[in-house]
């Protein structure tokens, strides 16, 4: 079947982008693995499948859910989540400004100051959790670039203000949505002109496999970042399409699941004595929590803490650690930790770590998807040592 837009999301979740195929019945999109396909004359291509950088229908049927659960015009998967995001900076021109959240994934803040700011964009970082900054960008702004929540501090963007303050002066707005996932947020219903993801995280969900994407608003931005994704070749591989869009079937249930076990930790961390410090938009003293509950469906499996005793104590917490595995990304069904300072944000000059409050004893938590008890209890134990 193909879902329509009153079906609710978990149903669109496992059906969008892929009818049963008319030949020969196949409930879910072959891996179409060819470099190449047969013309009928030179230059008119069979169904209009010519080179699988430029067209491949198992990344057809991920594009097309993803636009679908998004509720945008179309969809791009990429080769990663940077990936997408350097195919919509392609976009634009040199001298274009770009502003930014102040705080950003690691990898992103790279990307803007040490490539594309060789190639003459020009970039200024400010705290979009504030709408009073939100009301000052510059009046040659081209694009607004956020993240909500952010990574990762977990802090929000008012979308609404943030699409209006922009909008007002010609720019376009594009959202990482990584950490909210379409089963939680849609910046699109906000106004929002870009959805950008990395798909390795959430969306796959299952730590296999590397992917990213780009969702735009509407068909008038559809040929331009095609034409872009093409020329660059940053399009995503057939099996990894593939692997992605079987973890989408199931992001809703995962989701349910991440979030659940999120809001059990942080509430244990908060009541915590050796705890200083819990970040989670699903608690009441996270300061925008009144906002997450308005433009989130629900708080997500990211938290943040720290803990008495600084970095040696954070450091000792996590070596204790025994479900929750020290490693970068996040996203999956297993739990994972990390220390931002020394891993995701080492690429942040150290100076702009200590002006956002990225501090050297933060702990960054990927909650999963195991029994809450027992991911509670792993926590225990890991702050007894200290």
């Amino acid at each position: 079947m193909t879902p329509d837009p009153s079906h609710g999301f978990g149903t669109r979740a496992v059906h969008a982008g892929w009818a049963p195929d008319p030949q020969t019945g196949a409930v879910m999109p072959p891996i179409y693995m060819t470099s190449t396909y047969v013309q009928d004359a030179p230059g008119e291509p069979r169904q209009g499948y010519e080179y699988s950088r430029t067209q491949n229908p198992t990344r057809f049927a991920l594009q097309d859910a993803l636009a679908n659960l998004e509720g945008g015009a179309a969809a791009f998967a990429c080769g990663s989540g940077m990936a997408a995001i350097h195919t919509l900076l392609l976009t634009l021109q040199s001298g274009d400004l770009v502003v930014a959240g102040d705080d950003l994934y690691g990898g992103t803040g790279r990307l803007f100051r040490r490539i594309e700011q060789r190639f003459g964009l020009r970039f200024l970082y400010i705290d979009t959790s504030k709408p009073e900054e939100l009301a000052r960008i510059p009046a040659d702004t081209r694009l607004l670039y956020l993240e909500t929540p952010t990574n990762p501090l977990l802090k929000l963007t008012p979308l609404a203000l943030a699409v209006a303050a922009a909008h007002k002066v010609g720019a376009e707005v594009v959202v990482d949505n990584t950490f909210a996932t379409p089963a939680l947020q849609n910046p699109i219903a906000y106004g929002c002109d870009y959805v950008i993801h990395s798909t390795t995280k959430y969306v796959s969900g299952h730590s296999d496999v590397v992917g990213g994407a780009l969702i735009v608003r509407d068909a008038a931005r559809k040929e331009d970042v095609w034409f872009h994704q093409n020329s660059a070749g940053t399009s995503n591989s057939p099996f990894d399409s593939f692997l992605t869009l079987r973890g989408l079937r199931t992001l809703h249930l995962r989701m349910e699941r991440h979030c659940a076990n999120a809001r059990r930790l942080a509430d244990f961390l908060e009541a915590h004595p050796k705890v200083e410090r819990v970040i989670y938009p699903g608690l009441a003293s996270h300061p925008q929590h009144a906002l997450a509950r308005e433009q989130m469906r629900d708080f997500g499996g990211m938290l943040c803490c720290e803990v008495q005793g600084g970095e040696a104590a954070a450091r000792a917490v996590v070596a204790r650690l025994e479900l929750f595995a020290l490693a970068e990304s996040l996203g999956g069904v297993e739990s994972l930790v990390e220390l931002p300072v020394p891993m995701t944000h080492a690429s942040v000059p150290p100076e702009i770590r200590r002006q956002l409050g990225i501090n050297d004893g933060l702990i960054r938590l990927s909650v999963g998807v195991e029994d809450g008890n027992d991911l509670e209890r792993d926590l225990s134990q890991a702050l007894a040592g200290i």
